[in-house]
Order: C-alpha cells, then sequence, then structure tokens
C-alpha cells in the first residue's frame, strides 16, 4: 500500500465527517453540461423532412435536419403494447456507431401498428389505437405531440431544446494530403464551429474564437485529471413539456425530497453513479446509483419518462408556478387567471442515443405494470431476507460472530442474517477469509445454520493486483480487466490497495464471475452465505470524482458510454453466481449500493453511507419512496445512521422507523462505538426488541407484497397518492408512506417529539390504529400523542392482513407457526385481503407452481377463504390460530364451516368499547377453503 493511498485512507477514516463537494463536478464544471445549458429555449433548427417519412408495421422512421449545420438525424417512432410510445433519435450517418444500451430492457417491447390519419407540408397526425389518442409530428421547427382528444398530453422539443453534437473528426489535427496541419479556422467552411452544440451561430458565435481545450470538447480537466476525449464531443438533449402537471417524481439517486424540486438558478439533478463519502441532503448530487425514469402525477393522469442512456445525465426541470407564494396563487384565482400549470423537464446525456419510452399510463398502477414490462419486476426474495439484519465494519472474527449471535438470544431479539464486511478477508482479497481472524468459517457457517440463521459476505468489484492472488491472475490472464486508454488494464486505488477492475461488460467476465461462487472455488462458503456488492460505481480512490476515468475501455466502448451500468452488471453476475451454486434451484439474495434501470431484477438497494443525524433519518423515507416508484422495491437505509454515533432516543426511533422498511439493516462504520441492541440499557433494549418483533410478526404481509411486487411491479413502499390519486394533499407528502394499499405508517422522525400529525387519506374511508384498534375517519389530518414506545401504523378499513404472533429466533423457526388474521371493517366496501405461503427460499412457486395463494373475504357477516391458484400445489401444516376483526358488531354464535360439510363453534370474546371481536383457535389449515359465519 503505497504512501499516497495511506494518506488518502487516513483521511477517508478520520473524524471529518462531511462531504468534500469539491471532489465532484457541478453543472458549469461539466463541459457538456456547461455547453448544453447554455442554450437557451427558443426557435429549434431541426427541421422534419417530411419527404423521408416510411411507415411499416413496427415504426415510423423521419430524417430530420438541422438547418445550421446540415447535419442529419433519424427518429424513429415505436408504438409500443400496453399505451407506451418510444421515440429513437440517432445520427443518421454517424462516423462510428453510438452506443446504445444493452441488457436493461429484458425483451425487444412488442409494438402495434401507428396509422396515418392525415399529412400535409406542416407534419402529419397519426393514431396511436387508444380512443382520442394522437401522436402529431411537426415539421418546421421539428415536434412532437401527443394529445388525448384535445388535451395535450406531453410534447418533445416544444422549447427547442434537441441537442445532438455529432461526432466528428478533430480539426486542429487533421492532415491534408501534402502532411501540413489544418487548423480550426481553414476548416470551418466544411464543420460547424466547435463549442456549437447544435449550429446555433447567432446564440454561439462567441465559442468560435476559444480552443477545443477550453470548451472541453476534446480533453477536459477537472482537478488534476484530465478526461481525453477521442470521440470528441458526443451530447445530446431533448426537452419535454407536461402542461397541467406540478409534480414530479423519480431519477433516484438523491438525498432529497421525494417531489422533485425546480433546478432554476442551481445544478441540475445529476445522474452518475459516485461514492459520495458522507453525502449531503436536499441537493440534486449525484449518488451511488441512477435510474433515469421520472413520473409525472396530477388528479387526471400520471405518466412515466424512460431516459435509456447510460452516460453522465443531468435534468432540469422547471415550472411556471414554482416559486409563487401562497398569495400570489390565490391573487391568480381571484383575477381569474387561466394560466394552466406546467412542468418542463429536460435530459442532458455526455453521449449515445436519445432513446426515450413515454409511459402515457394513466393511473399510477398502469405506469408501473408499463415500466415492469420493459425493465422487469423486483426479484423475490427468501423470506429470510425480509427479516433483520445485523451489521458492521467489522465483526473481528469468528468468536465476535458468535458472541454477537448468542447475544440476540439472550436478549430475546430475533435477527436472520449477521454480516461480516471488507476486514473478514484475507488482505482484502475478496473470495478468501483471513486465515487467523476466520480460521474455520465452515464451522461459523453451521453455527448459524443449527440456529436457522444465515450470513452476508461483502465481495466488492476492485481485484487486488498480486501475483499471488488467484482471483487477480485469471482475470489479468483471461482479458477481462477494463483497459486504460493506452489498452494496458486499468488500475486504481481502493481498499486493497492498487486494484485492477474486471469488466463486467463482457458476458464471459460475468459467466467467469458467477462461476467464482461456486462451492468449490469460494472455500469456506455455504448454502447460508450471501453477498454484498459494494463500491461498485466503481470507486476508485485516486480517480475523477473518486470514480473511473471517463476514457476507460470496456471492450470497444469508453465508461463514458456505459458508466452508469457497472454495479448492475456486478450485481447480475453475483446473482447469477449464487442461483448456479444451487443449480438453478435457490433464490439469490444480493445487496447492491450502484444500480441503473434493471437492477430490481436482482436483488435489494441501499441507501449507502448515511449519518446518525434525524435528517438522514427523516431522507430514508423519501429516498425508499423514490426507487419504488421506478420499479425498486427492495430498498433500505442502514439503521443508526452509519456515520457517527446516534443517541439512544435517534437509535430506537430509527428500529421503528426501519421495521417498516423494505429492507431492514442495522449497519455503522469502523470507528463508532459497538451498537448491538442490547448496548443502550434495559428500556432500549426493550423498546427495539419491540420494534424488530413487529417486523417478524408481519412477515406474511411483506412477503405477500413482495410477491405481487414480482408479478406486477407494484411498489411494496408507496407514497399516499399512489393509492389516492385524486387527492392533492397527498401530492407532496413523504414523511409516511403506505405499505401496500392496507397499511399506513408515520414514523415519528423528531428528536423529542411528543405528537405528530398523520394525513389519513381517502373521504368515506376508516382507519384502525393496529396498537389500540381505536378507528379514524379518512380525508384528515389527525394529530396522534407519542412516546418513545409509539409507532404510528393504521390499517385500512376493508382490508385483511396476516401476520404470525409466534415471534422465534428466525423467520424460518416460524415456518409453520400458525396465522393470526386481522380483519378491519369498513362501511364502503367488503374486506379483502390475500395470503401467500410457499417454502420461503426456492424457486419451486416460479418452477413447479408450488405455492399456496388464497383470497380472503369478509361480506355480509361471513369471512371465507378461496383457492386464487387453481393449478398451485403445495401443502403447509400452518393454521389459522385467530381472526381478531376490527370494527364489528357482537354475534349470538361463530361457525367454522369446511369443505367436508363438518360446522363446528367458535369460541370468541367482543369488546363493545373498541368494537373488537376476536375469534378464537379456528384451528383450520391455512391453505384449504373453510367459512366463517357470525350470526
Amino acid at each position: 500500500m503505497g504512501p499516497l493511498l495511506v494518506l488518502w485512507l487516513a483521511v477517508f477514516l478520520s473524524g471529518t465527517w462531511a462531504v468534500d463537494r469539491g471532489n465532484f463536478k457541478t453543472c458549469d464544471q461539466s463541459a457538456f453540461c456547461k455547453r448544453q445549458r447554455a442554450l437557451k429555449p427558443g426557435q429549434s433548427p431541426y427541421r422534419a423532412l417530411l419527404e423521408t417519412l416510411e411507415l411499416t408495421n413496427t415504426k415510423l422512421t423521419l430524417q430530420l435536419i438541422n438547418d445550421n449545420n446540415k447535419v442529419r438525424l433519424l427518429l424513429e417512432l415505436y408504438r409500443l403494447q400496453g399505451n407506451m410510445t418510444r421515440v429513437k433519435i440517432n445520427e443518421l450517418k454517424p462516423l462510428k456507431p453510438r452506443f446504445e444500451v444493452p441488457d436493461v430492457l429484458i425483451n425487444d417491447p412488442p409494438t402495434e401498428p401507428l396509422s396515418l390519419l392525415s399529412q400535409d407540408e406542416n407534419g402529419v397526425v397519426l393514431s396511436l389505437g387508444a380512443d382520442s389518442q394522437w401522436l402529431i409530428v411537426s415539421a418546421k421547427p421539428f415536434r412532437l405531440d401527443i394529445m388525448e382528444g384535445r388535451e395535450v398530453l406531453l410534447s418533445l422539443n416544444s422549447r427547442g431544446l434537441l441537442a445532438f453534437e455529432h461526432l466528428r473528426i478533430r480539426k486542429d489535427t487533421k492532415v491534408d494530403p501534402e502532411g501540413a496541419e489544418k487548423n480550426e479556422e481553414t476548416d470551418a467552411a466544411n464543420e460547424p464551429a466547435e463549442g456549437e452544440v447544435c449550429g446555433r451561430d447567432e446564440e454561439r458565435s462567441h465559442t468560435r474564437t476559444k480552443t477545443a481545450k477550453e470548451d472541453g470538447m476534446w480533453e477536459e480537466t477537472f482537478k488534476s485529471h484530465t478526461d481525453n476525449k477521442p470521440n470528441g464531443p458526443s451530447s445530446i438533449s431533448l426537452d419535454f413539456s407536461l402542461p397541467g402537471v406540478e409534480h414530479v417524481y423519480g431519477i433516484p439517486e438523491h438525498a432529497d425530497s421525494l417531489k422533485l424540486k425546480t433546478t432554476d438558478g442551481g445544478d441540475p439533478y445529476r445522474l452518475f453513479n459516485l461514492d459520495v463519502f458522507q453525502y449531503e441532503l436536499f441537493n440534486p448530487m449525484a449518488l451511488y446509483g441512477a435510474i433515469p425514469v421520472m413520473l409525472s402525477h396530477s388528479a387526471q393522469r400520471t405518466m412515466g419518462i424512460f431516459w435509456l442512456n447510460a452516460a453522465e445525465t443531468w435534468v432540469d426541470i422547471s415550472s411556471n408556478t414554482a416559486g409563487k407564494t401562497v398569495f400570489g396563487q390565490m391573487l391568480d384565482y381571484v383575477q381569474g387567471s387561466s394560466e394552466t400549470p406546467q412542468t418542463d423537464v429536460r435530459w442532458i446525456s455526455e453521449s449515445g442515443i436519445i432513446d426515450v419510452f413515454i409511459m402515457l399510463g394513466p393511473t399510477p398502477t398502469d405506469v408501473f405494470s408499463q415500466y415492469a414490462s420493459l425493465t422487469g419486476t423486483q426479484a423475490f426474495p427468501p423470506l429470510s431476507a425480509l427479516a433483520y439484519h445485523q451489521c458492521r465494519w467489522n465483526y473481528n472474527d469468528q468468536e465476535d460472530v458468535a458472541a454477537v449471535d448468542q447475544g440476540f438470544d439472550e436478549h430475546d431479539i430475533p435477527y436472520d442474517f449477521i454480516w461480516l464486511d471488507i476486514e473478514h478477508t484475507d488482505g482484502k482479497r475478496y473470495f478468501t477469509w483471513d486465515p487467523h481472524k476466520f480460521p474455520q468459517p465452515k464451522d461459523m457457517l453451521q453455527g448459524l445454520i443449527d440456529k436457522r440463521r444465515k450470513m452476508v459476505t461483502i465481495v466488492d468489484p476492485h481485484i487486488k493486483v498480486d501475483s499471488s492472488y488467484k482471483i487477480h491472475n485469471e482475470i489479468r490472464s483471461k482479458g477481462f480487466y477494463v483497459k486504460n486508454k493506452d489498452g494496458g488494464d486499468y488500475e486504481g486505488w481502493c481498499w486493497p490497495g492498487n486494484s485492477g477492475y474486471p469488466d463486467f461488460t463482457n458476458p464471459e467476465m460475468r459467466a467467469w464471475w458467477a462461476s467464482m461462487f461456486a462451492y468449490d472455488q469460494y472455500e469456506g462458503s455455504m448454502e447460508n452465505m450471501y453477498t454484498w456488492n459494494d463500491m461498485n460505481e466503481p470507486s476508485v480512490f485516486n480517480g475523477p470524482e473518486v470514480t473511473m476515468h471517463k476514457d476507460a475501455l470496456h471492450g470497444n466502448w469508453e465508461n463514458r458510454d456505459l458508466h452508469n451500468l457497472y454495479g448492475l452488471y456486478v450485481q447480475m453476475a453475483t446473482a447469477e453466481g449464487l442461483i448456479e451454486r444451487s443449480g438453478g434451484v435457490e433464490r439469490p439474495f444480493v445487496l447492491t449500493r450502484a444500480f441503473f434501470a434493471g437492477s430490481q431484477r436482482y436483488g435489494a438497494v441501499w441507501t449507502g453511507d448515511n449519518t446518525a443525524e434525524w435528517d438522514h433519518l427523516k431522507i430514508s423515507i423519501p429516498m425508499c419512496l423514490s426507487l419504488g416508484l421506478v420499479g425498486v422495491s427492495f430498498c433500505g437505509a442502514d439503521v443508526g445512521g452509519f456515520f457517527k454515533s446516534p443517541s439512544t432516543e435517534l437509535l430506537v426511533r430509527w428500529y421503528q422507523t426501519g421495521a417498516y422498511q423494505p429492507f431492514f439493516r442495522a449497519h455503522a462504520h469502523l470507528d463508532t462505538p459497538r451498537r448491538e441492541p442490547w448496548l443502550f440499557g434495559p428500556e432500549n433494549t426493550a423498546l427495539i426488541r419491540e420494534a424488530v418483533r413487529q417486523r417478524y410478526a408481519l412477515l406474511p404481509y411483506w412477503y405477500q407484497l413482495f410477491y405481487h411486487a414480482h408479478h406486477s411491479g407494484q411498489p411494496v413502499m408507496r407514497p399516499l397518492w399512489v393509492e389516492y390519486p385524486h387527492d392533492t394533499a397527498t401530492f407532496s407528502t413523504d414523511d409516511q408512506f403506505l405499505l401496500g394499499r392496507d397499511l399506513l405508517v408515520h414514523p415519528v422522525t423528531e428528536e423529542g417529539a411528543s405528537g405528530v400529525t398523520a394525513y389519513l387519506p381517502g373521504k368515506g374511508e376508516v382507519w384502525f390504529d393496529v396498537h389500540t384498534f381505536q378507528k379514524y375517519n379518512g380525508a384528515q389530518n389527525l394529530y396522534i400523542p407519542v412516546t418513545i414506545s409509539s409507532i404510528p401504523v393504521f390499517q385500512r378499513g376493508g382490508s385483511i392482513i396476516p401476520r404470525k404472533a409466534r415471534v422465534r429466533r428466525s423467520s424460518s423457526c416460524m415456518e409453520h407457526d400458525p396465522y393470526t388474521l386481522f380483519v378491519a371493517l369498513s362501511p364502503k366496501r367488503f374486506a379483502q385481503g390475500e395470503l401467500y405461503i410457499d417454502d420461503g427460499h426456492t424457486f419451486n412457486f416460479d418452477k413447479q407452481k408450488q405455492f399456496i395463494h388464497r383470497r380472503l373475504s369478509f361480506a355480509n357477516n361471513a369471512l371465507s377463504s378461496r383457492n386464487l391458484a387453481p393449478g398451485s400445489q403445495f401443502i403447509t401444516p400452518s393454521w389459522i390460530e385467530k381472526i381478531v376483526i376490527l370494527g364489528a358488531s357482537k354475534p349470538s354464535k361463530a361457525t367454522l364451516k369446511t369443505p367436508d360439510g363438518k360446522e363446528s363453534l367458535l369460541e370468541f370474546e367482543f369488546d363493545a368499547s373498541m368494537s373488537v371481536l376476536t375469534l378464537r383457535k379456528p384451528g383450520v389449515n391455512a391453505g384449504v377453503d373453510w367459512t366463517v359465519v357470525l350470526q
């Protein structure tokens, strides 16, 4: 480990807990962003050449020309099944191919025919198939409008910000036949001036006096790093206008509010996977992952924009209602202002092509289904992965692991996974164990198996350059490392010191990596050991912006073209390895820090290196909500905060919040004091125990929600507006959330709070406090007094939620335990719910249809269970132990009826003060038909 790396690590691990913003670019420091953003809305130089129009059964093609520089582009329009439109724009004749993102779409999206309704010299009108839904292509200037009836749903290039930097020969180095170099000025007649983004001479004439280096088109320097650009300028931009829209969401990952803010006067939102040390809150800086999907929502419609580009991307947002005070809005109303709200969005990417999917909804559920049809759904995790995870950097040795494991048993706190960070390896060589600290890993793992628990070990994608290290030698000998611009293996500094970076974009490399997880390759591994991919942005400590140089090579492509794909490919290969090691039988569990569109298919993500501060607890909610909206349901934040040390109150509140977020893991930095749940006194231990036990009791519901996320793409953790899309009071709410449709959670995230105000949505709805069974009406702001033990959670009237009341040391120990059904009645609807059961860990639910899926219904004083999957086969020993009906009336008797014709009377209790009816010991198997009749 060289002295510079030691110095860097000393800074990294020091007590300076703040991001160095100078390590990361602003838009002004990113040459292509600065060039593109300098273009202001106005008349577009692009014109559609209608005489080139070709219409087939699958697409429309049309050439566009920039009237300033005469460069032609090729426009492709597709009408896709499921109410989506795809727009692709590329150079008509590029000097070399431009990068198009592979492996993200799950298939070639099926198309439906476009039909030409009319055409004249001004443009064409196409039918999109749906009732009164059209696509209008205007010729001069080029513009696309998608309409429904007389309403414009969305417009492209309406502000004239389409900009396509075409590939070109560098003019200041071009050599004529006599060997004399030509300079920019002598060649200006043949090419648009360097610095013109789209040939607007009148706007950009000042750039003619600048050198290419100054404009950053062929070379760009940031701090001490120089980025050479052999392909020259290649950035793209396109604007979208959304009439009637004031609320947009998505484009994670950012530590910001759920509703995206306007970027006028500040930086755009940045999408560029980076290792940001101790990130700041409430700003548009890039973080670890990037999903270029934005949702728009109004009371009339939900839509989505999927910008399929893996290069560095910036997103500008403006609105004609942003910044108006309440008084200003009232004045508009009083004066009868007819201005329609509108949000304008501009996407800017450094390279690639324009490939955008417009998801037309019209409901939130429709948009989720549309996006899932493109990039796939959330991987269905093993049930144990939805339980509690205990982690820190680092558990010291096998004895430490055994002591922590025993501590959970001694304090009666359940957990399923214990994690090992980088210190468990032999000198940061992944796929190995420290021979002194972990000499017998299989004994350690067997000890966990005996308690039906599991382990996660970290495997990062930076490989120690060491000739005695088998992994390094094989990658080098196979030529699988990313290359530098000169063709040698790219090397940078990370935890092991000098490191190589495998080229995960190479399918042969991914297949080899997957094979390394085989039990005979990863020595010491067993079937209860799973994987954590960290640092996979990738993190390069001595690289520009702490990441890989953009001119590094992945085969024929530069890192600048595909940077945001790297983390997805690492997780993809790792997940495949865990599947292969079991012969395709077992479901994997892989946690990743970096991600892209499609990452949901391979496992879970977390929000990275957060801090033990109250604001970081609060921001975990909108961060995970944003990820859920764009397909990634399996999200969580480090409970307690990774950096710094939480107060006992903050730690308790974080456990209470994390227990109701999809991925539930405590984690802490190497330099923080130990914080196992029993180290803060008996009272706090009891509070944490209760929060964790609530998670375990609710695992049947969590598992059911993930089953649906896997099949339909619906998010597990949802903003309120997803289920109440017409209630404008929900549109900006991000301090509370829904789990599925039926549980509303408002965590306590304020220090010293004595109460919280929760919004209970839905006119005519009723909501029941799950702890007290108190009933409240919907469509109200409810003040809830709280103590340190309070976790405000409400069950929606008209729902049935299964739980398991017998909480044991791990979820696997509860596998065959009985169920308790909580039935919340509503005057508005019959109560319904589901019960899903399978073996909890294999693919047999999918491959062999081995599962139970029941419909639970309460109507006309009868509660019934019916089979939703007649073709499935699975047997469970679990039974129905108890039924709790909220909002009930007292019956004279309760009769259980089974399909064999038998009837039996059930014991019951009725609490008249709370209108709660408890039916005891139905004893019926959870997988059969039955009915309970109340009389």
